[in-house]
């Protein structure tokens, strides 16, 4: 009777260390002593020796969900990974890039461990609150107590090596972080050389060129280029030259017989709201044309001096220049109405816009404070905010807070152009391209000009014509003797 009870006792342990073993991750570490269970072994007085449990180490798995990103998204479009399953990751590391109809943001890490499951693909909508990842974490380490934890059973992996970057410590873009670990370089040990000692490609290119004497094939990207010496210097083309043909992209014709329908996301989703709500602003148009021969001439004077600072000097400072200038005095056309129409707020900060085309679609980054900067500080910014535009990482700071736009659609081509307010702008200009055209002087005589023209949409709510005239003026005044804009420069 004594060893019944003693085997009811060990059946009963045994029970309940199999319950355990579901919730907790204890196995048995020989599986030799399982086959010595049978009958037999009930009669033996010492039957709690031949069960041997031992707990194994393991790690609790995390629920890492997607935060509020702000600016009241509710859903992001997962655009890249930089992990997989089974890679290590600590705190702060980056772990995937998620695109919003407003901003590109990267997602980092809360913890120290090992990726288990990723919840989405390539190209899929994420939900905030919901489950991003899973992650593996030391249990002995605990976890936030509003996280969801999932126990699973220990299991035997290798041992995955991550480089480790602490993105609290260093500003650096996600491309730029993930040529440091492709070349095993800390970004700790690289001096940025960027906006806020933000650390650029060129900065570990250089870094790297010092440590191995290698560099880096170019990007395909356009890079800043040195100016060449005068015995260097590549011999222009005559500027008479004839027109460029444009040739046509030639794109592999692929015919599936079927239509194709696929959600609107990222900024094209941004741009129907955006559009949809400009719709109900009353547009008024007026257009001119500008001579910007002696500001041609001028910029090609600067072009090696802003080179040799390593910014590339294009027209658009100056006409986001002499944009400022003009709205200090018209500071309506600076200014945004509410919804009821009842306020107009005048906004102090000139956050001038300047739309681009990206991949993704239409993007109007602004430049911050114009009305404080110089023509070489717009320049270096615009030069960031299309780097960034290029590479799809411009975040919320950079796209949201404009005051005024302007849209330089003379880069692809045309003269003229209906541009769209983008609320709760009041107005927007549309630049053409730059022509070379034959023009009258005071004598009578015929000169080559190069002539730019430009349309401008204000909102004629707040907006009469008369005040958008006296504006254009003033803006091409400026540009047309660029020496007028320093009396105002401040």
């Amino acid at each position: 009777r004594i060893k019944r009870v003693t085997v009811r006792a060990l059946c009963c342990e045994f029970v309940c260390v199999h319950h355990i073993r579901s919730c907790s991750s204890i196995r048995f570490i020989k599986s030799k002593y399982a086959c010595v269970f049978d009958k037999s072994a009930f009669n033996f007085s010492h039957q709690q020796r031949l069960f041997r449990t031992s707990a194994v180490s393991h790690g609790q798995i995390v629920q890492f969900k997607l935060s509020d990103i702000g600016e009241g998204i509710t859903e992001v479009t997962v655009k890249e990974w930089y992990i997989k399953e089974g890679d290590s990751v600590s705190q702060f590391d980056s772990i995937c890039e998620v695109q919003s109809d407003k901003a590109s943001v990267t997602i980092t890490s809360r913890y120290d461990g090992i990726i288990r499951k990723l919840h989405y693909n390539l190209d899929e909508i994420a939900y905030v609150g919901k489950p991003l990842v899973d992650i593996e974490i030391d249990a002995s380490k605990g976890v936030a107590p509003e996280e969801d934890v999932v126990e699973t059973p220990a299991m035997s992996h290798e041992e995955h090596t991550h480089q480790e970057i602490k993105g609290h410590k260093t500003l650096a873009t996600p491309a730029v972080r993930r040529l440091a670990m492709e070349n095993n370089i800390k970004l700790s040990e690289v001096i940025g050389t960027g906006k806020d000692n933000r650390i650029l490609k060129e900065d570990i290119l250089s870094f790297l060129a010092k440590q191995t004497g290698a560099i880096l094939p170019p990007s395909p990207k356009a890079e800043i280029i040195a100016p060449l010496s005068k015995s260097e210097t590549v011999p222009t083309a005559p500027k008479d030259k004839a027109r460029k043909i444009p040739i046509p992209i030639s794109r592999p014709v692929v015919f599936s017989g079927k239509d194709k329908t696929e959600p609107i996301t990222g900024f094209h989703k941004a741009m129907v709201k955006t559009m949809s709500a400009a719709l109900k602003i009353p547009h008024f148009g007026y257009c001119d044309e500008i001579d910007l021969t002696h500001l041609v001439q001028l910029r090609e004077e600067l072009k090696p001096l802003a080179q040799s600072r390593g910014v590339k000097l294009s027209f658009m400072p100056f006409f986001i220049k002499a944009a400022s200038l003009g709205l200090l005095q018209y500071p309506i056309l600076n200014a945004s109405l509410d919804e009821g129409c009842q306020n107009v707020t005048y906004k102090a900060s000139h956050n001038i816009g300047v739309a681009m085309d990206t991949e993704q679609g239409l993007i109007v980054p602004n430049v911050k404070n114009v009305q404080v900067s110089s023509i070489f500080e717009i320049a270096s910014e615009l030069n960031r905010l299309q780097a960034l535009g290029s590479a799809s990482q411009l975040g919320t700071n950079d796209l949201t807070g404009g005051t005024f736009t302007l849209s330089n659609i003379g880069t692809i081509g045309g003269t003229y152009a209906k541009a769209v307010i983008l609320p709760p702008e009041v107005a927007i200009g549309a630049l053409g391209k730059i022509q070379v055209l034959p023009r009258f002087n005071g004598k009578g005589e015929v000169f080559k000009a190069q002539i730019m023209n430009v349309s401008w949409s204000a909102d004629h709510r707040i907006i009469d014509g008369a005040t958008m005239a006296r504006f254009s003026n003033l803006w091409k005044s400026y540009l047309e003797n660029p020496a007028l804009m320093l009396l105002d420069l401040k």
